[in-house]
């Protein structure tokens, strides 16, 4: 997965994987150079951030379209694409018009046009895009299986990085047209190999647990310096647990619910371009949030002010779940 703020060169790099803009260096396919080959003999898919599915065309046609150039029998076009109608769960829509389908709908026949041709690699520019929350998390855990099942090596490109987890085998953190960082989404993520690549990507509250009581039901309250945290449990044990500053919601008044909800009082804003950070104390820890600038400018709230937290009991993750060991950081 391919990962940076917009204009770090993220569109730019597929379209040079894809061979369709000029460049200087060599692109790679299993070791071998594939710079003296047009973009059509790469064999590559691509699934754009626009997708570009042709609005006079049904799906059917949508999808066969990437294929019919490449002479193969009648019947055989037509088994193709019931089958990757049939794998992306759309043969339903097969005498449907791109006006009359969904967001997610329009990316799983995006997708199977991209895949129709058996491509060695598929590229995908921001497939989530402009999707609501819970189309774009079941198409996640689609995409996974999909990958897993067909096994294409797969460049997703994203500035988001809640698409990263559960997703990504490996991540690349692009600024400014250079890649910065590589590796798995734990060793970026958790350990970001430089200040550009830790200021893009966001530092997680990590918290030592000294006590763990199982609640049973996939539970259990941790203790973590004078707090306890409801979080999922495996019944494994939990040493230290990792909150992304996304995923504490701060208000002014107390939420509604009662779980890992606290009071704290905000000890700092830092001001980042599009949001901002605070730094919350509750208890004995230091918890950073994250906002939205507008959000945060419509709270009117400042340092020194007293807050309150709730923390987004199903994205707490534990150092065992990135397999990293809690003796790292």
């Amino acid at each position: 997965m391919l990962v940076g703020p917009n204009g770090a060169g993220k569109t730019t790099l597929l379209n040079v994987v894809a061979g369709l803009v000029c460049y200087k260096g060599s692109v790679l396919f299993d070791g071998a150079p594939v710079d003296s080959l047009p973009a059509r003999k790469r064999n590559v898919g691509y699934v754009f951030q626009d997708l570009v599915l042709f609005p006079h065309m049904n799906v059917t046609t949508n999808v066969a379209y990437g294929i019919q150039a490449l002479d193969w029998p009648q019947d055989r076009i037509e088994r193709r694409v019931t089958e990757l109608l049939e794998v992306l769960r759309i043969p339903r829509l097969a005498s449907r018009y791109p006006t009359k389908l969904s967001g997610g709908e329009k990316q799983r026949v995006a997708l199977a046009r991209a895949l129709a041709a058996h491509p060695k690699i598929l590229l995908l520019d921001e497939p989530f895009n402009n999707l609501d929350r819970q189309t774009t998390r079941l198409l996640r855990t689609e995409l996974k299986l999909l990958q897993r099942d067909l096994g294409t090596t797969m460049i997703i490109v994203t500035h988001d990085l809640t698409e990263v987890e559960g997703i990504a085998d490996r991540i690349a953190i692009m600024l400014e047209g250079r890649i910065e960082q590589v590796g798995r989404p734990d060793e970026v993520l958790l350990s970001p190999g430089g200040t550009k690549t830790a200021e893009c990507i966001g530092f997680p509250n990590v918290l030592a647990c000294q006590k763990t009581r199982d609640l049973g039901h996939g539970l259990a309250t941790v203790a973590c310096d004078g707090i306890d945290i409801v979080v999922p449990h495996n019944r494994s044990p939990i040493r230290k647990i990792i909150v992304w500053p996304r995923d504490v919601l701060v208000s002014l008044y107390p939420p509604p619910s009662q779980v890992n909800a606290f009071e704290g009082l905000l000890s700092e804003i830092i001001r980042q371009p599009g949001s901002v950070q605070m730094v919350v104390e509750v208890g004995g820890c230091r918890l950073m949030a994250e906002l939205p600038q507008q959000l945060f400018e419509s709270m009117s709230i400042a340092e020194g002010d007293k807050v309150y937290l709730e923390l987004n009991l199903m994205k707490i993750r534990t150092y065992e779940e990135y397999g990293i060991s809690s003796s790292q950081n």
